[in-house]
């Protein structure tokens, strides 16, 4: 599956939307991916999860535990990981932190790949790997189904893996272009959600 096909797949479920969004960065944006439209199909999601599996596992090779953040990064993990043979876990927020918990372990032999759904500014992956520190285990990378900053997104420092780069424009509230300025602003997303 290329580039192309994987952002055919998010039109065709009505995913990629186009409008005046505000980005969980804060940041606003004229495109918004919302990736629950393509989770929402089980059918969709395997077959965009089976292809990020098999890009994963053709360049670290055998991955025991994959580690994704709540909300947004729950399905896509749990995906990719059946489809690596891998433990499927996440971090939450606890006291405004990410944190692994409900028992959640990864054992020190243990390879981890941290899955994201999209990436914008990288935060919730840089977040993710700053509660992963706390435990063993070897994190080999961090992987998206999309990554809307073209690669540039600060991750951490861990290599990344993509089914698809593009460069999606996103400005600060201060600096939005006329056209973008004069349609009302809306926020999905998840990041505001309470603990």
């Amino acid at each position: 599956m290329n580039q192309q096909e994987v952002l055919d797949e998010f039109k065709a479920a009505g995913a990629l939307l186009e409008g005046h969004f505000i980005l969980t960065s804060g940041r606003r944006s004229p495109i918004f991916l919302q990736k629950m439209f393509v989770f929402q199909d089980p059918k969709r999601t395997e077959k965009l999860c089976k292809v990020l599996a098999a890009k994963i596992e053709a360049e670290f090779g055998k991955i025991d535990v994959v580690v994704s953040p709540a909300v947004g990064g729950i399905v896509p993990g749990y995906e990719t990981a059946r489809h690596l043979g891998a433990k499927a876990i996440f971090v939450e927020r606890e006291n405004g932190k990410f944190a692994l918990r409900r028992g959640f372990e990864i054992a020190p032999t243990d390879k981890v790949i941290v899955i994201e759904d999209i990436i914008t500014t990288g935060l919730s992956l840089r977040e993710t790997l700053v509660a992963l520190k706390e435990h063993p285990g070897t994190i080999v990378a961090a992987a998206c189904l999309i990554d809307r900053s073209g690669g540039k997104a600060d991750i951490g420092g861990v290599p990344r893996v993509a089914l698809a780069s593009v460069v999606i424009p996103d400005y600060a509230p201060d600096e939005l272009p006329p056209e973008l300025a004069a349609i009302p602003a809306i926020k999905p997303g998840s990041r505001g959600l309470s603990s």
